[in-house]
């Protein structure tokens, strides 16, 4: 648990904004002089956003017409953007501060008012034949800069109904959302998590905070207690839980077949022109390859002296003795460090965010809790919150969001507005590159064996979690999906007997299956993100790969890396991330995680 620890190490209280160095906070006027400036320009965009129906019907006439509507839709978007920026930001800055509360209300109110204004230009467009359009870019060379975002519409033009039927889908909507609304209102508030002994004998409550922490316990009683009453209210609400699980399965089936899709999965995935074969690829050569995993579960089972090897056994740390703090100051310097092989260029634009207040560090009073990078604002630096604690996971967060930083940095300056943003898909390649770099340099400078292991044992977790987790949700999301289409009963008993034997696949012999862990399907929210965990573990693969094409060969790798990253969307997600050598249609950089797991597996071996 985060504690009230300044961050000279003395106890205290948390600080105010103002004990803070201006140094180690935003520096919003970046983004708008003064929040009076802000009020000028919310005031004219909805002055102009309004006009935006007077392009409604115009845009069959002429290329000029549609490259009117287009560009004054983007003006609308730049202003929206800066104004959304602003507002978040102070916000999150002192979360009781009403004001930025209520600016951020007003321009949320706003954002959807000029969203159904707005809403005519697709359908519009759709209406026109491709033709039609291509004639229009010929005609009108303003408008071949909306050649990729048009051509992507008329891709999915098979996909996107009528007008009416646009109409009943998005009011219908809401119902559809019912089964993941209630799950996080149920999960989240309702459900009542028992008190329990701590490792010091004084009751706690269950939370979900406390869940991760509880794991990494070197107490195994009380990583057991924790694990088996945190899963009691689950169990105890399967009915309803399996209710809601297979209920937004039923929505998403039906959004599916509504748009003409022959199954949930393809659905997904075309959103951003991702081919089946990237995921059946993903599944499929990491089932092809579970030894390293296995191999793990019987290195720590043998290590920990355990008679069976639990779930609640899969986190806990072999190495604990390694203890060591880290001010920002240390932090900013490891991580220049690390990004050595990134280039001049690519750290000196680093040193240029640190320098010049991109980064807000220390938790204050009031602060939004966690860390973030705010992305891709048109004509504006991207910003990172912190809330730094002196732990080793800070410095790692760091890198983490300074490599999405460096992402949206690189897409807003080389990419036109309508691109200066990033799928999903790849958006974690940037930030966890950074981390595999990252380790990669701590682990060549520890000091001492133990810390070595300990780095070890952290690049396996890593790989652990994001790579083969990630991928046993999406192989039991891929097939509950399936049977749900082909109308086959998903009792909360299946469900759980499908979840069991797929963890017991990937772990391997050394575990032992829990009543508890078959209910997992119970608990994890990003089941209702329809599709969504794959790329998790996409990313990190595509990541992996990346930090060793870039080890292996220098500069030129570099360089197709930074053009990946200056790319934004304009393209594919697949054919952008192929611009820095990587193609996630092919088994290469899936094998290349399993193999690097093999290799750490070996170092720890022979250190041990």
């Amino acid at each position: 648990m985060k504690n009230n620890y300044s961050s000279d190490g003395n106890l205290g209280g948390l600080r105010n904004r103002d004990e803070i160095d201006n140094s180690y906070k935003w520096n919003l006027k970046d983004i708008y002089e003064s929040d009076e400036k802000w009020e000028d320009d919310f005031s004219a965009l909805s002055e102009k956003a309004v006009q935006l129906p007077e392009f409604k019907g115009t845009l069959h006439q002429s290329a000029n017409d549609l490259l009117s509507c287009l560009k004054f839709d983007e003006e609308i978007g730049i202003v929206l953007d800066r104004l959304h920026l602003y507002s978040m930001l102070a916000k999150d800055l002192d979360l009781g501060n009403e004001k930025y509360q209520g600016m951020y209300d007003r321009l949320m109110v706003m954002a959807s008012k000029i969203s159904a204004l707005s809403a005519f230009i697709k359908p519009e467009i759709l209406q026109l034949s491709r033709e039609t359009i291509n004639g229009f870019i010929s005609a009108e060379p303003e408008l071949k800069v909306y050649e990729h975002l048009l051509n992507d519409l008329f891709r999915t033009k098979e996909h996107t109904l009528s007008e009416e039927q646009e109409v009943i889908i998005a009011n219908v909507s809401p119902a559809l959302q019912v089964a993941s609304n209630t799950f996080s209102l149920l999960t989240n508030a309702d459900l009542k998590f028992p008190i329990i002994k701590d490792e010091d004998g004084n009751d706690i409550e269950i939370t979900h905070g406390r869940y991760s922490s509880a794991m990494y316990s070197l107490d195994r009683g009380y990583r057991e207690r924790f694990y088996k009453n945190y899963y009691k209210p689950y169990i105890e609400h399967k009915n309803t839980l399996g209710a809601l699980f297979t209920g937004n399965l039923k929505s998403d089936y039906f959004v599916a077949q509504t748009r003409k899709y022959s199954s949930t999965r393809e659905a997904a995935l075309d959103a951003n022109n991702i081919p089946l074969s990237v995921y059946d690829n993903l599944v499929n050569s990491v089932n092809e390859r579970l030894d390293p995993l296995h191999r793990w579960a019987k290195i720590k089972k043998e290590y920990l002296k355990l008679e069976s090897f639990h779930a609640y056994d899969a986190y806990v740390t072999l190495f604990p003795s390694v203890k060591k703090k880290y001010t920002y100051e240390k932090g900013k310097d490891i991580v220049l460090d690390s990004l050595d092989p990134m280039g001049k260029q690519y750290i000196e634009d680093v040193k240029f965010a640190f320098d010049n207040r991109w980064v807000d560090v220390y938790e204050t009073k009031g602060k939004r809790s966690g860390a973030y990078s705010s992305g891709t604002t048109f004509g504006v630096h991207p910003y990172v919150l912190l809330n730094w604690s002196d732990e080793l996971n800070d410095v790692f967060t760091l890198t983490h969001e300074i490599g999405h930083n460096m992402h949206s940095y690189y897409t807003g300056m080389n990419q036109p507005y309508p691109y200066a943003n990033y799928s999903i898909f790849i958006a974690e390649v940037a930030s966890t590159l950074n981390e595999a770099l990252l380790l990669e340099h701590l682990i060549n400078i520890s000091e001492s064996k133990e810390e070595k292991l300990f780095l070890i044992e952290k690049h396996i977790n890593n790989i652990v979690t994001t790579f083969y987790r990630q991928t046993l949700f999406a192989e039991f999301e891929q097939i509950v999906h399936e049977q749900n289409q082909n109308g086959e009963a998903l009792t909360p008993d299946v469900l759980s007997k499908l979840y069991g034997e797929l963890h017991l696949k990937y772990w391997g012999s050394a575990m032992t299956l829990d009543k508890e862990e078959t209910h997992t399907w119970a608990r994890v929210p990003h089941f209702y993100y329809n599709f969504y965990v794959y790329q998790y573990a996409t990313s990190f693969a595509a990541s992996e790969a990346l930090a060793v094409k870039i080890k292996n060969e220098g500069e030129p790798a570099v360089h197709n890396y930074l053009e990946f990253l200056k790319s934004g969307s304009s393209d594919y997600p697949i054919n952008v991330l192929h611009k820095a050598g990587i193609d996630m249609r092919l088994p290469e950089p899936i094998v290349a995680v399993t193999e690097k797991m093999n290799q750490l597996l070996n170092d720890l071996e022979n250190l041990i």
